[in-house]
């Protein structure tokens, strides 16, 4: 019997979808009520998960996606593989730029794959990060 190949080519398996749904009601939403959730997968194929958590100050709200990014770095990991994004939005949403800039900072060659799923509508979109931030000032010289 071959194996099952689905989930790679869907990009997320079950269990992701699950606990994205499990981690998307600790999202805190109060002004817009758009809640996200996101799943980060390391170059080490460890995953972490994050939600978007609003401000009054819009401009100081922190997106699901760079929430995962820092939960990885705080872990140690440095180089992003794939992100999983599940929204409960009609249509799945994309990064925002500021997101799709910090994704890169840990993917300099954008060649990780971006999925995004509507949690109402079970609607599904991908990328490569290469397509969503197509001029990317990546690789910069950095120190480390």
């Amino acid at each position: 019997m071959a194996p099952d190949r689905s989930e790679e080519k869907k990009g997320y398996s079950e269990q992701d979808i699950e606990e994205l749904r499990r981690v998307i009601k600790n999202s805190y939403a109060p002004y817009s009520g758009v809640r996200v959730a996101a799943l980060v997968e390391s170059a080490s194929g460890r995953k972490y998960f994050g939600v978007n958590v609003e401000n009054a100050s819009y401009g100081l709200t922190i997106c699901a996606e760079r929430s995962a990014v820092a939960a990885m770095v705080a872990a140690g990991d440095r180089r992003i593989r794939r992100v999983v994004i599940l929204s409960n939005t009609e249509e799945p949403l994309p990064p925002c730029g500021a997101c799709r800039q910090v994704l890169a900072e840990f993917d300099p060659e954008g060649s990780s794959e971006v999925v995004s799923i509507s949690l109402s509508t079970g609607r599904t979109a991908r990328w490569k990060l290469s397509e969503l931030l197509p001029f990317s000032r990546l690789p910069i010289k950095r120190s480390d």
